[in-house]
This record gives C-alpha cells, structure tokens and sequence, in this order.
C-alpha cells in the first residue's frame, strides 16, 4: 500500500490551483459536498455520482459477540454503517 496521503488543505490547494478558484471557495465548495453526503446518509437516501462514487448507509444486525478481556458474551445492538463504492472511472484511475 502506498505511503501517500492528501490530507484536506492539499486537496483545497489542488482543487484550487488546477480550477483557478481560490482555496476559500473550494473549501467551502467540499464543506457543502460534505454536508450534503452526511445529511443525506442520515436521512437514508443514497448518493450516486456516476463513474466515481456512490455512498449508502447500510444496516447492521444486533449479534452476540465476546470481551476479549473477560471472555464473556455480550450483545451488540443493531446498527448502521456506511458503503462506499468505487465507480469505473475511480477504479480505472487505481490501475
């Protein structure tokens, strides 16, 4: 696995040089995205751009699971958790 990374400012400053906006409009551009995708998951509605990502919450069933201090059973309520799927032009960027 690579040991890259881009943290948020690099994101804002490259967003911002390869479009010719500035670093404050960009980062409240991905704020809005951010917003939006985290208001949406919440209200369950799935969100889809095509060819490169979709996001959906997804749901969980309560299970018996075990302390791995005491080895003892404990239940694990039912809970919700988020996919996110790579679409074809995401996944023909990593080859």
């Amino acid at each position: 696995m690579a040991d890259k990374s881009l943290n948020k400012t690099e994101l804002v400053a490259k967003v911002a040089a390869s479009t010719g906006q500035s670093q404050a409009t960009v980062d409240a551009v991905l704020g809005g995205l951010f917003e939006a995708l985290a208001e949406s998951v919440g209200n369950d509605t799935k969100v889809s751009i095509p060819g490169w990502l979709a996001v959906e919450r997804t749901s969980r069933a309560a299970r018996t699971g075990r302390n791995p201090q005491t080895g003892a059973t404990i239940e694990i309520p039912a809970g919700h958790s988020v996919k996110i799927s790579a679409g074809s032009k995401l996944k023909a960027a990593a080859k």
